[in-house]
């Protein structure tokens, strides 16, 4: 019987992914159009969470040392963008320039914030994961859930909670 072989798997056209923690106003200002566009595709009101005060108080309750904010960006580079059919139209609002001249569009974010309300000690919640749609496939919501629970182990965090809708099948799928 012979040993299976391996075939190389080409990585051309497949996006450069890094995780950034925002903290310059424009940064911010990404993660809260991004917040804004998660309330949105979840068509229900988040007044109950005073979501306008979490917007406006950024970082809030997600600041260091107890908490965590991400955003996802992926890199292009020139003539990149026509190779790679998930990117969107060109969006101001959604790019950021990197060192070295690089551009990223910001494709998605995940938080954690101190949970002091509830039953169990030293716990956290996850919050606000969201991936623009052009972006999903990608493998980003696991990468940012990963991130953000290493962030709650490193800040010695014993559990964290989240909750998710009945209707939001991908991420209840990432979640178990």
């Amino acid at each position: 019987m012979r040993p299976a072989r391996s075939s190389p798997v080409s990585l051309a056209g497949m996006p450069i992914v890094t995780m950034l923690q925002p903290t310059q106003t424009h940064e911010l200002h990404a993660l809260r159009s991004l917040f804004v566009d998660y309330a949105s595709a979840l068509k229900i009101d988040l007044g109950f969470q005073d979501f306008e005060g979490e917007l406006a108080r950024l970082p809030g309750d997600y600041a260091e040392p107890r908490g965590k904010l991400l955003l996802a960006l992926v890199e292009t580079s020139t003539g990149h963008e026509r190779a790679a059919p998930w990117l969107p139209a060109q969006d101001a609002v959604h790019r950021l320039l990197l060192e070295g001249n690089r551009q990223a569009w910001v494709a998605g974010c995940c938080a954690l914030r101190p949970l002091d309300t509830v039953d169990y000690p030293n716990a956290a919640e996850m919050k606000r994961l969201y991936i623009r749609p052009a972006f999903r496939g990608l493998g980003l919501g696991r990468q940012l859930a990963e991130a953000i629970l290493d962030a709650a182990r490193h800040a010695g965090y014993a559990c964290v909670l989240l909750d998710t809708l009945d209707d939001m099948e991908s991420a209840r799928a990432l979640y178990e």
